[in-house]
């Protein structure tokens, strides 16, 4: 089984947190399904599986109308084999989610809604420069929910000056609308945002990782409390309702990235498209693919291996490993592992299918850190 992403790059206006790839500018957009459609024709021989989801991501995949959205389905329906009853998700905010729409999407193949909240309140969304407001949250879950019944929402935690009991009313108003999925990030400061800028300039505070650490151990907490699986560092799902799509990545299954930045992944080789809205549309045009490739090296494997295993309730399958790599890298990662099964951040279970790694709730908030000291920098 297999996947495809298609990367909708256009929003209407640009959070102070994000560095992903997008335009507010929706002039092209009509050019850009034009596009994505025929960069699905063009790589209709690369996956030879069933397709068993379609994720539209972005950017903000709900400024496309139904009809758009209707023409790429169809597009990977009639040029890929895919599976009966595919997971389909539509990235969304909530501004663009009004009860109209709502009920158009829910007459189109897209069984799966990840809705972009970030906040309950309005203060937080003025701090993010979120689109929507407080209240458009609201409605658009009231309305969601009588529709669709595999919801995700995004919350964000770790934003400046938000108390414990401010973050706590935040996942209790999530929680009262019987949402089956909730995938949560810690506020992060990448380069080049406009976040990165202001507190360069002290108009606002950096991010406190004591904050935001408290923060995530609230959400875990009140979450498994709530029948909530913590499956992945930043998600968490009711049974049945884990994301098929991120689920697919964190164990290594192929993928098709179509649109300007995204990626793919066909077991050996990763490549990704270049990340200009006009050039993108331009190669397409010329029947030509706007991507890179590279072809990853055992070493580079591994580090993915460990780096998405350990992020995971699945964990990092020494008996995998073993198979995959060979009995040294099982040696090394024991040897690096060692400092963090002691501190107690690490734990070797024993599973149906050997011993596996995996961290701790302690060590869960600083998974990524320890993961990146168990990585090979040199081939072994």
């Amino acid at each position: 089984m297999a996947g495809i992403y298609i990367h909708i790059p256009f929003c209407k206006q640009a959070c102070h947190y994000c560095d992903f790839h997008f335009s507010t500018s929706m002039k092209k957009k009509t050019a850009m399904v034009e596009a994505l459609e025929k960069e699905l024709i063009l790589r209709k021989n690369e996956i030879n599986e069933p397709i068993e989801t379609i994720y539209f991501g972005g950017g903000t995949p709900s400024v496309l109308s139904v009809a758009e959205i209707n023409l790429l389905i169809a597009a990977v329906y009639h040029h890929f084999d895919v599976a009966e009853n595919p997971e389909i998700t539509l990235e969304a905010n909530p501004d663009d989610l009004d009860k109209e729409k709502i009920i158009a999407l829910a007459q189109t193949l897209v069984n799966r809604l990840s809705i972009g909240i970030q906040s309950f309140f309005e203060e937080d969304l003025k701090l993010m420069n979120r689109a929507h407001n407080a209240q458009e949250a609201i409605n658009c879950l009231e309305t969601a929910t009588q529709y669709f019944s595999n919801i995700s929402i995004d919350l964000i935690y770790g934003i400046q000056h938000m108390s414990p009991e401010h973050w706590k009313e935040n996942i209790a108003t999530a929680l009262s609308f019987n949402i089956p999925h909730i995938s949560s990030y810690a506020l992060t400061v990448e380069p080049k945002t406009a976040l990165a800028k202001f507190i360069e300039k002290g108009i606002i505070e950096d991010v406190d990782d004591a904050l935001a650490q408290q923060h995530f151990n609230i959400l875990t907490e009140t979450l498994e409390k709530n029948n909530f699986v913590h499956y992945e560092l930043s998600n968490f799902g009711k049974e049945g309702f884990f994301s098929k799509n991120n689920t697919a990545y964190w164990l290594g299954k192929k993928y098709l990235g179509i649109g300007p930045s995204a990626h793919s992944f066909d077991g050996n080789n990763r490549s990704w498209n270049i990340n200009n809205n006009s050039k993108y549309i331009q190669i397409i045009t010329e029947n030509k693919l706007p991507s890179e490739v590279e072809n990853l090296s055992v070493t580079d494997r591994y580090n993915e291996a460990v780096m998405t295993g350990l992020r995971t309730v699945w964990g990092v399958s020494l008996k995998k490993i073993t198979e995959d790599f060979g009995e040294n890298y099982v040696a090394y990662l024991l040897k690096q592992a060692k400092k963090y099964l002691e501190k107690e951040l690490l734990i070797i279970t024993d599973e149906a299918s050997g011993k596996t790694l995996k961290a701790t709730q302690k060590g869960k908030f600083l998974t990524d850190g320890i993961a990146s000291d168990l990585f090979i920098i040199d081939e072994i």
